[in-house]
């Protein structure tokens, strides 16, 4: 890596971390109700909605009553976000006209916006209308996004508390996470984002003249669809010029500010962050990459102060960093090398075709391969399926990384939320395996943890890699899901791997080659996303309540101490061990043997 690629990582590690610390403050200022400008502000339109919608904003709740109101809140989203769907066809602020969704599509993206994933096998400038992209799509942005905070805070107050049964109330977290946290950030990146040229418009798609006429062929069909082929069983193609160009447009900046922020990821355009109108600047990009990682990273801080010891908080962000900047270097490193493979082909003996400047393929000209890869390592560090170059372009191993993080469970920061309280169950994993070596029952942040936790942690940790690895080999055993694969061999295998992986770990990113976009993916896509974010929410929920109920254990001799450098290293090695004894299988059948086989060739 020279010196620029090295620079530009520098810069944006910094911003991150720099940033991170006063928001993740102001973030635990909200959650404790202490004055702010904001609910200042709007202290009144709070009291309002918790009037209007009947709420006892005082009332706390146990945890099996935050589960219940998550989940009916998250159930009456995904209803909405369907019906918006199946029939936007008459429905206003659709200038284009579009159809209605299939039923199947319209219920995967619905699942797939309420749980966070954002999943998309659709092009939303062909497919959604403007009110179904705003009224469904981007308000379930900001929904998703505050219900994992909701309950990150939830099992914050499972450490705070002692003796008691509540961990707080849900439509009051949901409420002030939205109103003071999620509102205020996204009104000001889309105004930046605007700055720099991403649309926001409610006019009708733009019809424009073309320079120079494109000339192009076509396959020719009969009547039912079939290609006419020659006598050679060649198809028979035509010959069309086109003197103009349709540019969609919409009102896009206002959805990509909370789906980076909320780290969602679902595109405005089927290009996702590589469209020129969704990241049309190398500083638009550099601002939608750092709002990716912020409020996860920020949230580290919060849970410092909001457990009375902000060391707790820097220790974890400095488990998460550490992983991080490792593989953003593989990433980058294998993505400048290229593919070796290109050097020996050539028209002679005396001549090859080198690779200029690493793998350009699959991505953008003006973010290059440094900005490309970095964005890789963030989307999918974090819970967010946005993209600025295509992951399935990607060398093997360059690829392998995104996946092989977001199998990780995504803790490395994660989505908002549900990355730190994921990496919070893998410390009591962690200071659980060292109790077992010193013979003591383990204790984190002054609670012991026992049976019961470490039981909600082992179902926490297992099911996503039962949904991936198990519908991974659903779909490659089936016809319906063989059917979907375009390319063959160890590539097939993990575009499968990968759209399973970004399921069942709530991501949305893909690799492309996979028409996910049938009956059969849609509905074992749908279900996996479903299990994976309300199967972990409610064992989450469950250790809140518990910790809760359990008095605190004054600090003695043989505790732990979980704000060390040790106990950083010891938590990086338990996410790491449990996602390489789990997948290291599955990716030696895809990315691994296509790594070799690029490597061996002639």
């Amino acid at each position: 890596m020279n010196e620029a690629g090295f620079l530009q990582i520098l810069i944006y590690l910094i911003a991150l971390l720099v940033l991170s610390k006063p928001l993740g403050v102001y973030m635990a200022r909200v959650y404790q109700d202490e004055s702010i400008v904001a609910n200042t502000w709007f202290a009144g339109l709070e009291r309002g909605l918790y009037r209007l919608c009947g709420i006892q904003d005082k009332q706390d709740m146990r945890w099996q009553q935050y589960a219940g109101a998550l989940l009916v809140f998250n159930l009456l989203g995904l209803l909405v976000v369907y019906a918006l769907q199946t029939c936007q066809d008459w429905l206003p602020l659709n200038p284009q006209t579009l159809p209605a969704i299939a039923p199947d599509s319209a219920l995967n993206t619905a699942i797939s916006f309420a749980t966070n994933t954002n999943w998309q096998g659709y092009a939303g400038e062909a497919s959604m209308s403007y009110l179904t992209q705003m009224l469904g799509l981007t308000v379930q942005n900001f929904l998703s996004a505050a219900s994992g905070m909701a309950v990150l805070v939830a099992l914050i107050r499972g450490f705070s508390r002692r003796n008691t049964s509540s961990i707080g109330n849900f439509w009051v977290d949901m409420t002030r996470t939205t109103l003071y946290i999620l509102l205020p950030l996204s009104l000001l990146l889309a105004i930046a984002l605007v700055g720099q040229g991403v649309v926001q418009t409610f006019d009708r798609y733009a019809t424009v003249k073309l320079q120079e006429p494109l000339t192009y062929s076509t396959p020719t069909v009969d009547a039912v669809g079939h290609a006419v082929l020659d006598a050679q069983g060649h198809p028979i193609t035509q010959t069309q010029q086109s003197q103009e160009q349709t540019l969609a447009l919409g009102p896009a900046a206002s959805q990509i500010a909370i789906k980076q922020l909320g780290t969602n990821g679902g595109g405005f355009f089927n290009a996702n962050s590589a469209h020129p109108y969704e990241n049309p600047t190398p500083l638009s990009n550099f601002l939608e990459m750092l709002a990716i990682l912020l409020i996860p990273a920020a949230l580290c801080h919060t849970f410092g102060f909001l457990v009375g010891d902000s060391r707790q908080g820097w220790t974890l962000l400095a488990a998460m960093t550490l992983v991080f900047v490792a593989l953003v270097f593989v990433t980058v490193s294998a993505e400048q090398h290229g593919n070796p493979a290109l050097t020996s082909l050539g028209v002679d003996q005396a001549s090859s075709i080198q690779q200029p400047g690493g793998n350009m393929e699959g991505k953008e000209a003006r973010f290059g391969i440094v900005n490309s890869a970095l964005w890789a390592v963030a989307t999918t560090a974090a819970s967010n399926g946005s993209v600025n170059a295509m992951h399935d372009s990607f060398t093997p191993i360059g690829g392998m990384i995104p996946m092989w993080l977001i199998q990780l469970g995504e803790v490395i920061f994660g989505g908002v939320g549900s990355g730190l309280y994921g990496m919070i169950v893998f410390a009591l994993v962690a200071v659980f395996i060292a109790g077992l070596m010193i013979g003591r029952t383990p204790e984190y942040l002054g609670k012991k943890i026992e049976a019961f936790e470490m039981q909600m942690a082992a179902v926490i940790i297992l099911i996503p890699p039962l949904l991936v690895l198990g519908g991974t080999a659903l779909a490659v055993m089936t016809e319906a899901g063989k059917a979907s694969i375009l390319n063959p061999g160890a590539h097939g295998f993990s575009e499968v791997l990968y759209a399973l992986s970004s399921a069942g770990n709530n991501n949305g990113s893909a690799f492309a080659g996979l028409s996910a976009n049938v009956p059969f993916y849609n509905y074992l896509l749908g279900l996996a996303m479903l299990v994976s974010r309300y199967g972990l929410m409610i064992p989450v929920l469950a250790i809140a309540g518990s910790l809760a109920a359990k008095k605190h254990v004054p600090v003695g001799p043989g505790t732990l101490p979980t704000h060390t450098p040790l106990f950083a290293v010891l938590l990086i090695i338990t996410v790491l061990m449990v996602g390489a004894l789990t997948f290291v299988p599955a990716l030696a059948l895809g990315p691994i043997v296509e790594q070799l086989h690029m490597l061996a060739h002639p």
